[in-house]
């Protein structure tokens, strides 16, 4: 029988099955914070996601942009993010959650990833010490007339990234992403770390499949080409193959100029 753990206190889930490969395996919570604007006036200038460049020391995710969005039936401008962290694992969850989840097997393992990853530490701290004004200065190298009473500051969802041993990177490694993990006997599927988005969210499905469900994988081949066209096949190496994809994307999307 599988059991596919995908709650959203999966990190905690996977710990209490312990299986072996639970071990060396840590958490840490964050989330992050943008400030939305608030004038429709500002929103309906702006068009285009701009992106800048992360600050030195810290993970693509920290990448600051200007992001036009359609929320809740609004058009909406965010930048951020803002990293913002604290001890729990779900946005109203409780301040021991972290704690609860450190033990014999994953404490040094974590304290490895504090001593390795200073910088992204002290980053981390100075964000979330950082006042409004701090984020208003950050904005208006993108948004130069930007006005504080046109901004707020919103919170965003939690997630727990994984941290755990590796034989390439060493103690401590900082999994960034979503990390498919699984028991030996695959009785137990896991997703930790990032809930995968739209642009690895197929490419996450397969692994699962693929890892846990080898002896399928040749029945179901033919479903999963006829939803997945190019699946076991290289993009990369194959120009033709490639080519076809885009224009039965782009007219299933519509993105064909007519």
């Amino acid at each position: 029988m599988y059991l596919l753990v995908l709650v959203d206190m999966r990190y905690h889930c996977y710990k209490k099955t312990g299986i072996p490969e639970s071990k060396h395996l840590g958490g840490f919570p964050i989330s992050g914070a943008f400030l939305v604007c608030n004038n429709p006036k500002v929103v309906a200038e702006h068009e285009a996601k701009v992106y800048g460049k992360e600050p030195p020391g810290t993970p693509p995710m920290t990448v600051p942009h200007l992001d036009r969005r359609y929320i809740q039936d609004e058009n909406t401008l965010l930048f951020g993010p803002f990293a913002a962290i604290g001890p729990k694992f779900l946005k109203n969850g409780s301040n021991l959650d972290l704690f609860k989840s450190l033990n014999t097997s994953n404490v040094g393992t974590m304290l490895a990833s504090a001593f390795k990853n200073f910088p992204l530490v002290k980053y981390s701290i100075q964000e979330v010490l950082a006042k409004k004004e701090d984020r208003m200065k950050e904005l208006r190298r993108f948004v130069p007339n930007a006005k504080d009473e046109d901004w707020d500051i919103h919170i965003a969802g939690k997630r727990v990234q994984v941290i755990k041993d590796t034989k390439e990177h060493g103690r401590g490694y900082i999994q960034f992403g979503t990390e498919v993990v699984n028991s030996k006997d695959h009785s137990v599927i896991a997703l930790l770390g990032e809930s995968p988005g739209a642009s690895t969210s197929v490419s996450v499905a397969l692994e699962v499949l693929e890892k846990n469900f080898p002896e399928y994988i040749k029945e179901w081949d033919g479903k999963i080409k006829e939803m997945i066209p190019s699946y076991g096949q290289s993009l990369i190496e194959d120009y033709a193959l490639l080519k076809e994809i885009r224009q039965a994307t782009g007219n299933e999307l519509d993105l064909i100029n007519k």
